[in-house]
């Protein structure tokens, strides 16, 4: 599922994208999620809820914090959603590039080049689908870069996603089996505990009977430790994950 957001400051604008979008994407694959009346409801509200929408047509001239302006407090926080500006002016075109947008579209924008924008966002996340992990809880469905995160840990019923540089009381929940998110990411990362599965990319020290993963030591149990501790020590010294 391909999930859009449009953020514009009249209401005018918005309903004229979304009716142009509606004309060229992929009915049940594709839809229009959530709509933003400025920069700052934008911003707000994509950082409480990282990975809900994969693509986002952002005006440039917006009160308050502009386009680019937003895109760069996004970027703070989210190095993968797709930014697509909105514009009345060619002029901010090369300013896009410093904040990582995918592209533009010039105001008021065709069906035809709409459709044009979208293919280059379907083969952009398609292409890097593997390198994030995906999941839903009751707040809704989110993306995360693999990258992004340090490890996971189950706690009953649930799993919880530890990213990097944040405490387990900011991780992300959801109900699974952490046997399940490990078959899911295909040996990318390694399974220290019965309870833990970490980011090779993030462990720092591998102890006798622990690791450190991000600053956090975790137990490493007897029964995988000979194992993981041959696939951990691999990763550190190749530089990539097992």
């Amino acid at each position: 599922m391909l999930r859009i957001g449009i953020c514009d400051d009249q209401m005018e604008a918005r309903d004229a994208l979304r009716f142009q979008i509606e004309k060229v994407i992929r009915e049940g694959a594709e839809q229009i999620v959530y709509e933003f009346s400025t920069g700052e409801s934008a911003v707000r509200w994509l950082e409480k809820h990282p990975g809900e929408i994969d693509l986002l047509f952002l005006d440039v001239e917006m009160k308050g914090i502009n386009g680019m302006e937003a895109a760069g407090q996004i970027r703070e926080f989210d190095k993968e959603l797709c930014i697509v500006f909105v514009t009345g002016y060619r002029d901010y075109v090369f300013d896009g590039y410093k904040v990582d947008a995918l592209d533009y579209v010039i105001k008021p924008a065709g069906a035809e080049r709409i459709s044009e924008v979208l293919g280059r966002v379907r083969e952009k996340i398609f292409d890097n689908r593997k390198e994030n992990f995906v999941f839903k809880n009751l707040e809704g469905t989110y993306r995360i870069s693999l990258d992004d995160i340090s490890y996971f840990f189950s706690d009953k019923r649930k799993i919880n996603v530890v990213l990097n540089g944040k405490d387990e009381k900011e991780a992300y929940s959801f109900y699974g089996k952490l046997d399940e998110v490990e078959r899911q990411l295909s040996g990318a990362f390694v399974r220290i505990h019965q309870r833990y599965l970490v980011n090779p990319g993030q462990v720092a020290h591998i102890g006798g009977e622990s690791v450190i993963v991000d600053g956090r030591e975790l137990p490493m149990s007897r029964n995988m430790k000979e194992e993981a501790t041959v696939r951990l020590a691999k990763a550190m010294l190749g530089g990539d994950r097992p």
